[in-house]
């Protein structure tokens, strides 16, 4: 029965991957909720900003800050990726960093040098793999990011945009849609426009009465738009995670128990084969001796 042990191994090995599948399937479906919730309660926030931001920039069409002005002449683009600090999570970072490389071969063939933002081991690593210029990085965020973490790596490519050093800064991360899909998405951070960021397509202006001036708000404004939008952006791939992590545990605990009925079927096949052979064997036997 050596084969019978053997396989009676492996359906215990499979049953303890199916006990920590399934226990990681219950930790991500709670921690899901709590990443939905933050991710919710952060998008009135960026929405209204952003609102508020345009109706500026419009009331004072004079000034203009550097995050709104284009620098066309500049030979390298800024790229901030959002990706998981984990695995087990399906292919939500695959997919990202797969549109993520196309949109980086379509600019170098521009002649445009990629800066990048790593915020995630996942795409830290991708990143130094295929060798792109990495300036700055935040790893090891938790399950609830802090702004804080996110202002300082972030500021190097706005500080960069705003010398006139990059022509563009773009935002890379996984949209959580619901349960069951998440989308990435390669979108336009730098240069700023006012009918991008106003989600309300009111008629009607408003006057401000500014304190201490015009200039100061809105350059102050606007750094905070471009730093809530990229926190977002983390809550955003957050929840993505969470959701991609319980979908995959429960596909593989699914599999686990798949595997563990045909490995039992097996070994009830071989149990009965040997017992049928031992059974012919001692029929054999008393039939010589008698």
């Amino acid at each position: 029965m050596a084969a019978g042990k053997e396989i009676r191994g492996k359906i215990k090995s499979v049953e303890n991957t199916k006990k920590i599948t399934k226990a990681m399937e219950m930790v991500a479906a709670s921690k899901m909720r709590k990443a939905q919730d933050r991710m919710r309660a952060a998008r009135p926030y960026s929405d209204k900003i952003g609102n508020i931001a345009a109706n500026l920039s419009k009331a004072n069409p004079e000034y203009q800050h550097p995050f709104m002005v284009s620098n066309g002449q500049a030979k390298a683009v800024g790229f901030v990726v959002v990706t998981t600090d984990k695995g087990l999570c399906g292919g939500l970072n695959t997919n990202l960093l797969r549109a993520v490389t196309t949109k980086l071969k379509d600019l170098e063939s521009a002649g445009q040098k990629p800066e990048v933002v790593a915020i995630g081991n996942k795409g830290l690593g991708f990143m130094n793999r295929v060798g792109a210029k990495v300036v700055a990085h935040a790893t090891q965020l938790g399950d609830q990011p802090h702004i804080e973490k996110l202002i300082g790596p972030v500021k190097v490519l706005l500080d960069k945009y705003a010398a006139g050093e990059l022509s563009a800064v773009y935002l890379c991360f996984t949209r959580f849609i619901n349960t069951m899909k998440q989308e990435p998405v390669v979108q336009q951070l730098l240069p700023l426009s006012a009918e991008d960021m106003q989600t309300d397509k009111a008629s009607h202006s408003w006057d401000y009465l500014y304190e201490p001036d015009a200039a100061t708000v809105i350059d102050d404004l606007l750094v905070r738009y471009t730093e809530a939008l990229v926190y977002q952006a983390v809550a955003e791939n957050m929840a993505s995670e969470q959701s991609a992590r319980m979908v995959a545990m429960k596909a593989a605990t699914d599999n686990a128990g798949t595997l563990i009925g045909e490995l039992k079927l097996v070994y009830n096949k071989t149990r009965q084969a040997a017992i049928t052979k031992e059974l012919s064997e001692i029929v054999s036997g008393a039939a010589a001796v008698g």
